[in-house]
């Protein structure tokens, strides 16, 4: 029985009423017990129910892990639905793409070769013009004059010539008659030859005066289209401006000037060598519209040491005036033509740390990886030099769930535009179907 303690340290046994109804002393510790037990059960529930979270979430990677490799597999639970393609065969034209810049077979400043006041404009800005085609007149005044004038002092010259070549003559009979002195004959005779001099620099003076009055009338050099005029009509215009007159490009043919990889050199002169020249394409920047095909017409006789390339110009006829001086294009040289090529859909081709490889599908539509060796990719296309024969089926999308011996179901492609209908499939050895 449990002890009481009095006011005076002694202890008393503390008496209990065992009686039913006896009144309830001090709260004894067994309710604390009571819930130290219940917050035990509480912790083990929690930690029961976490083991099983976990243990059921183990349970179920481990069935997805395995409902994975089964697709994958050759035995697995279903096959790995994919995109299928078929080796074909056809000629494939292998191109070297280049940036280019469009440039003018010819560009001419129009200049005036003369000074003077501009009578007349005879051109429209943006026009065609043709070699020989009137341009512009300048104030021809002057510079007729200046003809004139050396005309004039020619005839006079001419005159004095006549006059002293009678009197040598004269002079040559009273010589022989030993009437008139050696000396005299001789300042005539030399006074003759001077004059003939002198009418032969009225006839240059005569000369240039019509060169300079025909600087007067300013003509186009070539076939070409005129650009925007520098200076108008009333103004003068002198031959040292530094604008001209305008200026005329010549866009037909007209030039593409592009740069390729100087490891190119070599194949392209090997072409040249064998062969007639290389046709040359120029595409839009989108990669897509084809805007003039020319050919090749020479290349630079020296390598871009600061870039490692070398600089192509081609030629085209741009007879729709689709390349325009200074437009930027992307130039495509065909350096060959691969006859009965074997291609294949560009997705087909897998790289990885051996090099590139194929899923080829097998009659029983399992797959398996084949080493391939490609040799140019263009448009969506791979040609293949060796590891693909013409006919197989290969996949074209859908090769990232796929292992060696892994089963595939065919999916029809959707035609562009509609989506792709699920489970739509291909029956193995014959048309389409449906799972």
């Amino acid at each position: 029985m449990p002890n009481m303690e009095t006011a005076g340290g002694e202890r008393r046994p503390q008496t209990t009423n065992a009686g039913p109804n006896a009144p309830s002393g001090p709260d004894p510790p067994e309710p604390r017990r009571r819930h130290g037990a219940t917050v035990t059960a509480i912790v083990s529930l929690a930690v029961l129910g976490l083991g099983w979270f976990v243990f059921r979430h183990q349970r179920s990677e481990q069935a997805s892990g395995r409902s994975s490799q089964g697709g994958r597999g050759a035995g697995g639970f279903g096959p790995v639905p994919v995109v299928a393609g078929t080796v074909a065969q056809k000629d494939v034209p292998i191109y070297l793409d280049g940036l280019g810049t469009v440039q003018a077979f010819n560009t001419v400043t129009v200049r005036a070769r003369v000074d003077g006041q501009i009578q007349k404009i005879a051109f429209v800005e943006g026009q065609d013009v043709h070699a020989g085609d009137l341009l512009a007149q300048i104030d021809p005044a002057p510079f007729q004059a200046q003809l004139d004038q050396s005309v004039a002092k020619q005839a006079q010259d001419q005159a004095q010539l006549s006059a002293a070549r009678v009197t040598v003559q004269r002079d040559a009979t009273l010589l022989a008659d030993k009437i008139l002195a050696q000396q005299d004959y001789d300042t005539q005779k030399a006074t003759v030859e001077q004059l003939a001099a002198a009418v032969q620099a009225d006839q240059a003076a005569i000369n240039s005066a019509k060169v300079q009055l025909g600087y007067t009338t300013i003509s186009s050099p070539l076939d070409g289209r005129t650009g925007i005029r520098q200076i108008d009509q009333g103004n003068i215009i002198h031959a040292n401006d530094s604008n001209g007159l305008v200026v005329i490009t010549q866009l037909r043919p007209i030039s593409v000037v592009f740069t390729l990889p100087e490891q190119n050199l070599r194949g392209i002169q090997e072409q040249l060598s064998a062969g007639p020249e290389l046709s040359v394409l120029a595409v839009d920047r989108d990669n897509r519209t084809a805007l003039d095909q020319g050919k090749l017409a020479v290349i630079d006789n020296q390598i871009d040491t600061a870039t490692g390339t070398i600089r192509l110009k081609a030629t085209f006829p741009n007879e729709k005036f689709q390349l325009w001086p200074g437009q930027f294009v992307n130039a495509r040289l065909l350096v060959t033509t691969r006859k009965s090529g074997i291609v294949v859909p560009a997705s087909v081709v897998q790289r990885g740390p051996d090099g590139s490889y194929a899923f080829v599908i097998k009659k029983d539509l399992s797959v398996e990886i084949r080493p391939v060796q490609v040799a140019h990719i263009e448009r969506g296309e791979a040609l293949i030099d060796s590891g693909l024969q013409l006919g197989e089926e290969v996949v074209v999308d859908g090769q990232y769930k796929l292992q060696p011996g892994s089963h595939v179901k065919i999916s029809v492609p959707s035609p562009p535009g509609r989506p792709a209908q699920a489970g739509q499939t291909r029956i193995p050895g014959g048309g389409n179907g449906s799972n």
